[in-house]
C-alpha cells in the first residue's frame, strides 16, 4: 500500500492562530505524515493559543513571527539554520487588511492600507522564499494560500482580491526563478471555510451558501481537506507540480453562472 511519507522532512508552518486555522491543519497533516515541524505565533497573546498546539504536534521550533516586525522572520530562519541546517517545506498562511479596507470599496482604499496588505499578505511570501532558498539545497516546496477572489470579483472581498492576485502572480514568478534549484512553488486556492480570518469578511455565510449551491460537488470544503492537499504538495507525489494555483474548492471555480 502506498502512503505519503514525509519522514525526515523539515517543515516550517507560518500562520497558525488556533485549531480552525488552515495552517493548523497543514501542520497536523504534515506531522501525521512524519514531518518535523517548526511553527510560529504572531505575538505573546497568540502564543497562549498556538503554544499548546505546537506541543501537541511536538514541534521542534516555536518562535514569535510578525512578518511586519523588523527582524522577526529573519530570526525564524536563523534558528532553523542553527537547529536543522535546512528546510524542505515552507507553508505560508499570512494575510492582513485594515478593517476599513476589507469592509470598504477598493476604490476608497488608502495607499497606506493597500501597501500594508500587500506587504503582509504577499511580499512576506517572497521574503520567505528568499530566506528558504539557501536552506533548500536539495530542493523543496513552498506553499501559500489563496482564494477565488483573486481570479474573479467576489462581493465583500474588496482589497484582498488584488492582493491575492498579486500573490498568485508571485507564485508563478517564484516557480520560474527557483525551479532550476529544484524548489517548487504553489498556492492552494481554498474554498470558503470558517476561520478567524474569514470572520472579518462581511456576509461570509452567504459566500458559504453560494459555494455549496454552485460547486459541482454541491458542498463546501473543510480545513482537513486543505491540510491533505498541503501534504500532497509537500511530498514527492507533488514532485512535478510547480507554479500552480491548486483549487481545493469542491470545483466551485469551474461553475461560473450556473442556472438552477
Amino acid at each position: 500500500m502506498e502512503t505519503i511519507d514525509l519522514k525526515g522532512r523539515k517543515a516550517l508552518v507560518v500562520g497558525v492562530a488556533n485549531r480552525d486555522s488552515l495552517a493548523w491543519w497543514a501542520a497536523k497533516h504534515i506531522r501525521g505524515a512524519g514531518g518535523d515541524l517548526a511553527m510560529t505565533y504572531l505575538n505573546e497573546k497568540a502564543k497562549a493559543y498556538v503554544g499548546p498546539l505546537a506541543a501537541e504536534l511536538q514541534a521542534e521550533i516555536l518562535l514569535q513571527c510578525n512578518v511586519a516586525a523588523p527582524g522577526e522572520l529573519d530570526a525564524v530562519f536563523e534558528e532553523i539554520k542553527r537547529k536543522w541546517g535546512r528546510v524542505d517545506v515552507v507553508f505560508h498562511a499570512v494575510a492582513w487588511a485594515r478593517k476599513e479596507d476589507l469592509h470598504g470599496r477598493l476604490t476608497d482604499s488608502s495607499a497606506e492600507g493597500f501597501a500594508e496588505s500587500m506587504l503582509i499578505s504577499c511580499h512576506s511570501f517572497i521574503r520567505m522564499a528568499r530566506l528558504a532558498e539557501p536552506l533548500m539545497r536539495d530542493g523543496g516546496s513552498l506553499i501559500t494560500l489563496s482564494y477565488y477572489g483573486a481570479e474573479k470579483v467576489v462581493d465583500h472581498y474588496n482589497v484582498m482580491g488584488p492582493v491575492k492576485a498579486a500573490l498568485e502572480a508571485s507564485v508563478r514568478y517564484l516557480a520560474h526563478e527557483l525551479g532550476p534549484r529544484g524548489i517548487r512553488v504553489n498556492a492552494i486556492s481554498a474554498g470558503p471555510i470558517k476561520t478567524r480570518a474569514a470572520s472579518g469578511i462581511e456576509h461570509f455565510d452567504e459566500l458559504l451558501s453560494e459555494a455549496a449551491a454552485k460547486a459541482p460537488l454541491r458542498r463546501t470544503v473543510d480545513a482537513c481537506e486543505i491540510g491533505r492537499v498541503s501534504v500532497l504538495l509537500a511530498s514527492d507525489y507533488g514532485a512535478s507540480i510547480t507554479g500552480e494555483i491548486v483549487h481545493a474548492d469542491a470545483g466551485f471555480h469551474v461553475a461560473g453562472m450556473v442556472l438552477h
